[in-house]
C-alpha cells in the first residue's frame, strides 16, 4: 500500500511540472513571434536597401569604362599573385571577398559569400557575377577552386 504523503508529493510536483511546462510553451511561441517579426523587418530593410542604391545608382553618372593601362600598356585589373603583388593591388570588391573566404576558415560556396557580402543569394542572376570573381580570383591563383565548386584561400 502506498503512503498517501507519497501520492500527494507526486501530485503536488505533477502540478509544479505541468504549470512550468505551460510557461515554457508560452515563452517559446512568445520567441517564435518575435524571430518572425525579425525576419519580416530584415526582408523589408533590404527592400528598402535596394530601392535606395537602385536609386543612387540611377542618379549617378556612368563611369567611363577604359581599360587599365599603365605606361600606355592595358595591364590586369586582377592580377596574378606572385611574390612582387600582394593584395592592395586588387581591386577593393577582390580584397573583400578574399577577406570572407579566408574569414570562412574551409571551403565556401559562392552563395555563403554572396550573403555576407549582402546580395539576393535567392536569384541566381545576382551570384553569376560573383561566381565570375571568385573564378577569377582563383585563376590568377589568389584562391583555390575545388572540384566541387566551392573555394578556399591560398595560404
Amino acid at each position: 500500500m502506498v503512503d498517501p504523503e507519497v501520492r500527494e508529493r507526486i501530485a503536488a510536483r505533477r502540478a509544479e511540472l505541468n504549470g512550468l511546462e505551460e510557461q515554457l510553451v508560452k515563452r517559446l511561441d512568445q520567441v517564435r513571434a518575435e524571430r518572425n517579426e525579425l525576419a519580416v523587418a530584415e526582408r523589408v530593410l533590404a527592400r528598402v536597401s535596394e530601392q535606395i542604391a537602385g536609386e543612387r545608382a540611377a542618379s549617378a553618372p556612368a563611369p567611363a569604362l577604359a581599360p587599365a593601362r599603365v605606361a600606355g600598356r592595358a595591364v590586369l585589373l586582377v592580377p596574378h599573385r606572385g611574390d612582387s603583388v600582394d593584395e592592395t593591388a586588387l581591386p577593393g570588391d577582390y580584397r573583400r571577398i578574399l577577406v570572407i573566404v579566408r574569414a570562412a576558415g574551409g571551403p565556401v560556396q559562392v552563395r555563403a559569400v554572396g550573403e555576407e557580402l549582402g546580395l539576393q543569394v535567392e536569384v541566381r542572376g545576382k551570384l553569376e557575377p560573383l561566381r565570375a570573381k571568385l573564378v577569377k580570383l582563383a585563376d590568377r591563383g589568389w584562391l583555390h577552386k575545388r572540384g566541387d565548386g566551392k573555394f578556399t584561400a591560398r595560404l
